[in-house]
């Protein structure tokens, strides 16, 4: 079941979409808070977003933008503002189609299972793993912050996915190692901790400081 989120301040209009969508077998999902709606992209990981463009706090082009850094994911348009500027504006900032309003219902579904079709029947969706701010696309590997991409070792990507995955719970380091000897690299105790130091160093310099914490004798934590 495909998952679509919608970035709409209408609520009757958004509401309106989520029922429609879905009777089509789509699992749905309306933006609830405005200012943060990178954080609510994240953890309902879409395979399509819906995005108005007059939207409170930060228009549409500016969720596409931060959307774009993290995800590859489809983006469709919906908008009133149908002139030509805007909708070249749109495909500019990432968009991939542009509906405009008032729009029927039906032309609009028939267009995301159409966007989803091209999208993912010959390929996987990845998902975007969020903290802080901080997006982890398990799809490509890459870190996001404020805009900017954080280089990570495969190592370092695994034990920051792992540990983001268990958001909140305490992650062993025979768990941590376990699961980096899947990239077939042996890892001892002493490569783990001087993984640990280098990834906390490169989150630190990127204005993400206490992001991974240390449960002595236990292992680590994000929370």
């Amino acid at each position: 079941m495909h998952k679509i989120l919608i970035v709409e301040d209408d609520m009757v209009i958004a509401n309106a979409i989520k029922n429609h969508i879905a009777t089509w077998n789509c699992e749905a999902r309306c933006v609830e808070d405005f200012k943060e709606v990178m954080a609510e992209f994240a953890a309902f990981s879409p395979d399509l977003v819906l995005l108005d463009i007059g939207l409170p706090f930060f228009n549409g082009y500016h969720w596409c933008t931060q959307i774009r850094a993290v995800s590859k994911v489809p983006i469709i348009f919906i908008s009133s503002a149908s002139d030509n500027m805007n909708i070249v504006m749109a495909m500019n900032m990432g968009g991939d189609d542009f509906i405009a309003k008032p729009f029927d219902l039906t032309v609009l579904t028939a267009k995301v299972q159409a966007m989803l079709r091209r999208t993912y029947d010959f390929g996987t969706s990845s998902s975007v793993l969020e903290h802080r701010g901080a997006m982890l696309n398990t799809g490509d590997a890459t870190l996001t912050y404020e805009g900017e991409k954080i280089d990570l070792t495969k190592n370092e990507f695994k034990i920051l996915q792992l540990l983001l995955e268990n958001k909140g719970q305490v992650v062993s380091r025979d768990d941590i190692m376990v699961k980096l000897w899947e990239t077939d690299s042996f890892v001892d105790e002493n490569t783990l901790t001087v993984n640990v130091a280098r990834l906390r160093k490169k989150l630190e310099a990127s204005g993400l400081s206490d992001f991974i914490k240390t449960k002595k004798g236990m292992g680590y934590l994000v929370e």
